[in-house]
């Protein structure tokens, strides 16, 4: 005797409880990367079909829902309504007359019982003890004109534990309820019925009988064994069989495919025409059915239900964006970097009409390390060369001075650079930067990583204060550029105290030796030379040639030009600017990979938790006798 498997079922249940929880939780949850419309369709509709099956298996005794399902006019209603011994269901030759599903139940069921969405069909019960804990359903037509009846039925059809397909000569194969039947093979048991027998007994056209085809065409469909009824139902709704005849009880008298059980084994009615099985149908559906085979479907329904959310899970899981993070991040680079280098330019070509007065401001920075007559020299040649420089003028954050023009120690050329690159991203760097955001997510989506993934972050970026962002930079890189200017290192350092060292003491040395050759040839030379005034000038200008010959070796050794004043603005401030911008792009596109990779192990937990509780119930589920109930 096969082990109870209640203890199962009821394990089973808090386990798919807990299962609909996660899933739930899950859907609800932000995803940074998005289920479309379909993937969230499919799970929520798993989501209710866990919840649903928890709570079947937490009764006492399980109810096995039997959805009839078929065509217009293949007469599911007069079926159950042969099976009923009464007319219950509205039936009609002319055309599909079932609207509201009707659920056929015992009378020891209580409503609250049946599932949500059974509760508001038309309810009938009756008080047959082989039916006690099973539900039929009847529900519209799948081929309805009507989308609503077709709406009603895939309301019900996820309650069905089997479906009951309902066929005829005319309307077993038609395309839309066989799509449908393909949908749901895997999920649900199916037994079949192929009504209105009396018709289908002549060969057709192609020689081969309706019920033949059909079975030929489930096999390919993976039923090894289909287990198909032939019912003439309208017979048995005019002759109720229910008060007047008994099945018999000798074992099942069901023919499968085409095999035609003994005659000891047939009913004790004789059926309308040769063939006909509506007596086994009931058969099956009151004996056939224990409990046994009810738990070992509903535990196989459990199964499916897993795999598909199984499945369902595993195809909204993210892909793995890290390899192509890091060819994005790559391609980003080179496009920041030409980003960088043309902010660069558009900076400084609004230094470039303040050339000369940054130079002067350079050259007096410089002429603070000299001394002497020499720091007396440059400050004199630094007025004559600069005398028309307009810099505080055209400064609007410096207050003016008249018409002076020498760059006093306290100006700082940090807030006129400022002012510039305020300038400049006012009227190009706005721009720039949200054509650079295009470009950049234009990029990543032909590498692989979507548009709606990384465009929020990415925009934000680019509306980030840039224009503070690009004034420190420069202010950062001018000071720079000053010190190294000023205080250079290595070898131009010693360069520039050799020189300093020259400047401090050769003035000096000039003046006091030309001095000391004129009081020589005035004192000490035969005959004595007459003293003249303009020797007197002799040492003066002495000192002014060699303070000319050290300012050409200044200009020669410690070139001061714009030119190179501005290739190391440009060096220093492409390197900072491409920093700023690969620090914040590149942390953008780690963010979101790891957020995606975040989802990926939560996707894959959820997975693995799915997959045991499968595995669990696999190593438990009863054979039985269904596996002909379910193709492949």
């Amino acid at each position: 005797m096969a082990p109870d498997t209640q203890p199962v079922l009821r394990t089973l249940a808090p386990a798919l409880r807990e299962l609909e929880r996660r899933v739930h939780a899950w859907l609800i949850g932000k995803h940074r990367y998005p289920l479309n419309t379909m993937q969230r369709a499919t799970l929520e509709g798993q989501a209710s079909d866990l919840s649903r099956q928890s709570d079947a298996l937490l009764m006492e005794q399980p109810l096995l829902t039997i959805v009839l399902m078929g065509g217009t006019g293949v007469g599911k209603s007069t079926l159950l309504n042969a099976i009923a011994g009464g007319a219950i269901a509205q039936a009609s030759f002319a055309r599909p007359t079932t609207r509201d599903p009707v659920v056929y139940y015992h009378q020891s069921i209580t409503t609250n019982r049946l599932d949500p969405a059974l509760q508001f069909c038309k309810l009938v019960s009756h008080d047959r003890h082989g039916l006690e804990h099973k539900v039929l359903v009847d529900t519209p037509d799948i081929d309805s004109n009507d989308l609503t009846n077709r709406e009603k039925l895939m309301r019900i059809l996820p309650v069905a534990d089997i479906v009951l397909f309902v066929g005829s000569q005319e309307k077993y194969h038609d395309k839309l309820v066989w799509d449908m039947f393909l949908q749901q093979k895997e999920r649900r048991a199916f037994a079949f019925v192929l009504n209105k027998w009396d018709r289908c007994i002549h060969p057709g056209a192609l020689g081969s009988r309706p019920d033949e085809d059909l079975l030929r065409d489930l096999q390919a469909e993976g039923f090894k064994s289909p287990l198909l009824f032939r019912t003439c139902a309208q017979h048995w709704v005019d002759h109720p069989w229910g008060s007047k005849h008994q099945l018999a009880d000798s074992g099942e008298a069901v023919e499968r495919n085409g095999d035609v059980a003994p005659k000891n084994e047939r009913p004790a009615v004789e059926p309308p025409v040769e063939g006909e099985q509506f007596l086994d149908l009931m058969r099956w559906l009151e004996a056939g059915l224990t409990r046994m085979e009810v738990e070992a479907i509903k535990a196989r329904g459990v199964s499916k239900l897993l795999k598909q959310v199984h499945d369902a899970v595993e195809s909204a899981c993210p892909p793995d964006f890290a390899p192509m993070a890091d060819r994005v991040r790559m391609s980003w680079r080179r496009l920041l970097g030409d980003e960088a280098d043309a902010a660069t330019s558009v900076l400084l070509n609004t230094l470039d009409p303040f050339q000369r007065e940054i130079e002067h401001h350079f050259a007096s920075e410089r002429q603070r390390h000299f001394s002497g007559v020499m720091l007396w020299y440059l400050n004199a040649f630094g007025k004559l060369r600069y005398v028309g420089s307009t810099l505080r003028d055209q400064l609007p954050l410096v207050p003016k001075a008249g018409t002076s023009v020498e760059a006093p120690p306290e100006w700082s050329l940090a807030r006129f650079t400022e002012a510039c690159s305020a300038a400049a991203s006012d009227q190009h760097l706005h721009a720039r930067m949200k054509a650079m955001a295009n470009r950049l997510l234009v990029e990543a989506d032909t590498l692989g990583i979507p548009l709606g993934l990384l465009s929020e972050s990415t925009e934000n970026t680019a509306k980030l204060d840039w224009r503070t962002r690009y004034s420190q930079a420069m202010i950062d890189v001018i000071t720079t550029v000053e010190r190294a200017w000023s205080q250079p290192a290595g070898t131009q350092w010693w360069v520039q105290k050799v020189i300093i060292l020259m400047t401090d003491w050769a003035p000096s040395i000039a003046f006091l030796s030309s001095a000391a050759i004129l009081i020589w040839g005035y004192t000490m030379k035969e005959p004595a030379r007459d003293v003249l005034w303009t020797d007197l000038f002799i040492p003066v200008i002495v000192v002014l040639l060699v303070l000319a010959m050290l300012h050409v070796l200044i200009a020669i050794f410690l070139p001061l030009r714009w030119e190179r004043i501005r290739e190391q603005f440009h060096q220093h401030l492409e390197k900072r600017l491409r920093t700023e911008l690969e620090t914040e792009f590149h942390r953008v596109l780690t963010e979101i990979v790891a957020e995606v990779q975040a989802e990926r192990r939560q996707n894959e937990l959820l997975v693995k938790e799915i997959d045991d509780v499968a595995s669990w119930l696999a190593e438990r589920e009863q054979s039985a006798s269904i596996v002909n109930l379910y193709g492949k």
